[in-house]
């Protein structure tokens, strides 16, 4: 019982990552803007999941605790050319795209680097959301953004809980 669980905890996160921002992706270019989607809140969002992407790899851990974030990144960074496009301003993408793939590369220098960062992916992501959810607010116009890609992304935040069992049946 616990393994077919596990496994459709695993594939179903995956199918749900796969798609996650998608909808987005697709409003932004229905609408051919950008409004809606906060800059400062994608690129945190983005900064959180190289962080834990960075992290996983960086202890070994399996595979399938962490499959999900890759998609996730490229999906973000094709969002994050959509911003940038759609604000008429390409070429300020290639300094944060720089900086990322700094990161990855800044972060498994040292275990306590990565592990500071970490500790500090929570608060990065939970400001992401708000970042967005103020951006949303003072706008009050949700513009491009996606409910169905907020609806979803609920739905892959049962993730700790994921892991945890997948390191419980694999131990």
């Amino acid at each position: 019982m616990e393994a077919a669980l596990l496994w459709f905890c695993n594939w179903s996160t995956l199918a749900v990552c796969a798609a996650l921002k998608l909808p987005q992706i697709r409003a932004q270019l229905a609408a051919r803007s950008a409004r809606g989607v906060s800059l400062p809140s994608l690129l945190l969002e983005l900064a959180g999941f190289l962080v834990f992407l960075r992290y996983q790899c960086y202890y070994g851990s399996p595979v399938l605790t962490y499959l999900e974030y890759p998609i996730l990144i490229v999906q973000d960074v094709v969002l994050l050319l959509c911003v940038f496009h759609f604000n008429g301003d390409m070429k300020q993408a290639a300094p944060y795209l720089a900086v990322f793939v700094s990161s990855w590369f800044i972060l498994g220098l040292h275990k306590g680097v990565v592990d500071l960062a970490m500790n500090l992916c929570t608060l990065v992501s939970a400001a992401s959301k708000l970042a967005q959810l103020q951006y949303l607010w003072k706008a009050q116009d949700s513009g491009a953004a996606s409910a169905l890609t907020w609806g979803l992304s609920a739905y892959t935040s049962a993730e700790p809980a994921k892991s945890v069992c997948i390191y419980k049946v694999e131990s």
